[in-house]
């Protein structure tokens, strides 16, 4: 393996070291212990995560707000969700997610609408409580049939003190409907990780179990962690249900309060983001007694196991009808891996994003022949990476919250022949005349996600790496734009 290290496409720790070094010392030592290179025999190698960023060193992480508000609780829909302080930050988390969601718009579906209690200098001296509760009044009275509304507290509301709590108590019991509030200021915590945290426990204490189903059944599941990104929640669902499940719930993609309400009453929750859900399955797990599973539905080879894994828990029926799914898409994923397997085969991939997908798509790259040699979070927890190690072959370089200059000096070094991150980086990536696959959203595609999602896929990374522009473009540090990829 020693040798291998000179290859093109993999990494080294010399490599490493030889970036680090444009640090100062103490920045070195403290950036080194955040990467790693994995060797051969190394099953979980020693990375820290879940630190605090230093200032100075640019970042792609989001905060506590992004976390609660643009992942968690932005995709249920027929609930107003408030960003309660300035514009701006609403408006940033405004639409960005694309988070799929069916029903009438101003009716049962506000996803695509954006509402801020708009603060300003006044706000911030005397308070924005009065403001708040007329933002209440005005959403029951122009959206009558609204099931609830979330108060998401920007940055100064916590500054200042803003009684949210007290403010959503009241206005809930005079409009009666739920009406959440949710902590989740931007400066706490050190990523958009706590906010998903906040999140969940907003909902364990103020929705969760507030109302019961009167039809339960033996086969009912919910899905955890899918924020339905270009449709992904609904191509698992349809897998689901033609194993024989019933998909009572899901959170929060094209989800409903009463699925929020409710979800004390399945007998098995599918957590698909482990990472910004993990806490409401493992509650549910202590409170209600019910189990959970990770799952994976990227890619053939993942969905298979995953069925088989899902249809463990319940009995006879439903694991003979998860073998006649399996049974039935086989040929179809055979034909889609026929078809681009010979024009991907032996191309390396480097990813960055985060959430789940720096460990989940890992399966559907390799269905391809592809090989991933450089992934990491933005925001991930140890368990995060002692699940994403084993899945990662030898050679390969591991980062967390990796800063713009470390992440364009691997790429430079290692040069893969794709890369897979998030929209910060997409544009510098391309201008550098690399092809790239916005793996946040999807790059505006998808679903990605089960057997309607990895036909998708497929083409999507075809086209990235077949199209001409590569040979095309220049680049302004290059005489020819080929010379990138040499």
């Amino acid at each position: 393996m020693a040798e291998q290290q000179d290859l093109k496409g993999y990494a080294s720790r010399a490599m490493v070291d030889e970036v680090l070094s444009a640090y100062p010392e103490k920045v070195q030592k403290m950036r080194a212990k955040h990467i790693t290179v994995k060797e051969e025999g190394c099953a979980s190698c020693s990375i820290r995560s879940n630190a605090k960023t230093v200032p100075g060193l640019m970042t792609a992480r989001g905060c506590a707000f992004a976390g609660a508000k643009g992942v968690v609780f932005g995709p249920v829909k027929d609930m107003v969700h408030i960003s309660h302080g300035p514009v701006g930050c609403g408006y940033y988390s405004w639409g960005n997610r694309r988070n799929l969601a069916e029903g009438t718009l101003g009716v049962d579906n506000f996803v695509p609408f954006q509402f801020t209690s708009d603060f300003t200098e006044g706000d911030i001296v005397y308070g924005g409580d009065k403001k708040l509760e007329q933002l209440c009044r005005e959403v029951k009275a122009l959206f009558p049939t609204v099931k609830g509304i979330s108060v998401m507290s920007e940055c100064p509301v916590g500054l200042i003190g803003d009684d949210i709590e007290s403010v959503s108590k009241r206005m809930s019991k005079e409009l009666g409907i739920p009406i959440v509030p949710v902590r989740c200021e931007g400066f706490r915590g050190i990523s958009q990780s706590l906010g998903h945290h906040i999140a969940n426990d907003a909902i364990r204490d103020h929705l969760l179990a507030k109302k019961e189903r009167p039809d339960p059944g033996p086969y009912d599941v919910s899905l955890i962690g899918d924020y339905n990104i270009g449709g992904d929640a609904w191509a698992s669902i349809k897998i689901l249900e033609e194993m024989g499940l019933k998909v009572r719930n899901i959170w929060t993609g094209d989800a409903t309060v009463e699925m929020l309400q409710t979800a004390h009453q399945v007998k098995l929750n599918l957590i698909h983001c482990y990472r910004s859900m993990n806490y409401i399955c493992k509650h549910m797990e202590e409170e209600y007694g019910i189990p959970w599973v990770e799952f994976n539905f990227f890619g053939p080879t993942k969905i298979k196991e995953s069925i088989r894994k899902i249809a463990a828990f319940f009995d006879e029926t439903i694991q003979e009808k998860a073998e006649a799914v399996i049974a039935k898409y086989d040929p179809l994923m055979q034909a889609v891996i026929d078809k681009y397997r010979p024009r991907l085969e032996g191309k390396k991939v480097m990813l960055y994003v985060g959430g789940l997908r720096p460990r989940h798509v890992i399966g559907a790259y390799e269905d391809l022949g592809m090989e991933v040699v450089g992934t990491g979070y933005e925001f991930a927890h140890k368990d995060d990476y002692d699940r994403t190690f084993p899945m990662m072959g030898d050679n390969t370089v591991i980062y967390d919250d990796v800063t713009a200059f470390e992440f364009e000096e691997f790429v430079n070094r290692m040069r893969p022949d794709l890369i897979g991150s998030g929209i910060k980086e997409k544009y510098v990536f391309e201008k550098m005349g690399y092809p790239f696959r916005q793996m946040h959203s999807w790059d505006y595609s998808g679903p990605y996600h089960a057997y309607d999602g990895f036909p998708i896929f497929a083409r999507d990374m075809d086209i990235a790496l077949s199209s001409p522009t590569w040979g095309l473009a220049k680049v302004p540090w290059q005489k020819d734009a080929k010379e990138v990829r040499k």
